[in-house]
């Protein structure tokens, strides 16, 4: 499936004379698209993808000088200069038709408002998995501030689980150095959210870094930093209750205890399910969780 705003392209009859100043594109007939000056198309600031790899704009720079520009990019009029575009989807290519010395792209004009324009934005870098997982977890963030998007909305907009947005975001909890290297490649986001169950992060992402260590082993890590935290008398509580846990069901578990007020324990069984224990010691306690289960059907 195309993403919004790509375009195949097909050659032209060899009757067709190609347009001045088309570069390689001229031998190609746009399916809905227009021919627009390069000059004339500015980048979007809040695009969600910030980094872009020098190997991939080389590798993309030579295909388009060989073969042009195969796929239109989506843009919009621009909302604060008259007579510009701003790009919603395709910045890439449009980048590597730039360093081509091409001085037109084709390219689908729409009318998008700022909604559509970051939710597309988002939606085709997460396909294409463009992004790295801070970029991703910035996107959720904006979407959800901005525009009051709920986690279950971005869940079934971008394709992705409910638990994966939610994992997501907490990415943005982590100090400034480590988000950086996120960014940079140097921590994965498993690492990442394993550090996250330490009460000081940056102690297991150094040892990451430095030793390499597995998303596994960085799990235990930060479990021995959190049971020397809690100090000697919790240690036995809290080696039962992260037993055979990862980081991820662990923090599903804070999420659901930090919202009901409860203890809440998960048994997740891979392909045969798992439950969900609630813990409660006083019987208005069990009708406030009745409650607000009865409410949340009702609304739907």
């Amino acid at each position: 499936m195309d993403l919004i705003g790509e375009q195949a392209f097909q050659p032209e009859s060899s009757s067709s004379k190609p347009a001045a100043g088309a570069g390689h594109n001229s031998g190609m007939q746009k399916l809905n698209a227009s021919e627009i000056p390069i000059k004339s198309i500015l980048a979007n600031p809040n695009q969600p993808r910030q980094t872009f790899k020098e190997e991939d704009l080389a590798e993309l720079e030579a295909s388009i000088r060989t073969k042009g520009v195969l796929q239109a990019i989506l843009v919009r009029p621009d909302p604060k200069v008259e007579g510009k575009y701003q790009i919603v989807a395709g910045e890439r290519r449009w980048r590597a038709a730039t360093r081509a010395g091409l001085r037109t792209v084709p390219a689908v004009i729409r009318e998008l408002d700022e909604l559509e324009v970051l939710e597309i934005g988002v939606i085709e870098n997460v396909q294409r998995a463009d992004l790295n997982p801070l970029e991703e977890a910035e996107a959720y963030q904006s979407l959800i501030k901005r525009f009051g998007r709920t986690q279950d909305m971005l869940a079934e907009h971008v394709g992705k689980s409910r638990p994966h947005i939610a994992n997501t975001l907490r990415l943005l909890n982590l100090p400034d150095e480590a988000r950086d290297l996120i960014r940079e490649g140097r921590l994965t986001a498993g690492h990442a959210r394993a550090a996250l169950g330490a009460p000081d992060p940056m102690l297991v992402v150094e040892r990451v870094v430095k030793n390499g260590m597995s998303v596994r082993d960085a799990e235990k890590l930060a479990h021995k930093f959190r049971v020397a935290a809690d100090g000697d008398g919790k240690e036995k509580v809290a080696k039962v209750s992260t037993a055979h846990k990862d980081v991820d069901t662990e923090a599903l578990e804070s999420d659901l205890a930090h919202a009901l007020g409860l203890n809440v324990e998960i048994k997740h069984k891979g392909s045969k399910g798992g439950e969900i224990k609630i813990q409660y010691k006083q019987l208005e306690q069990l009708d406030d969780v009745c409650r607000r289960l009865t409410s949340a059907r009702n609304a739907r």
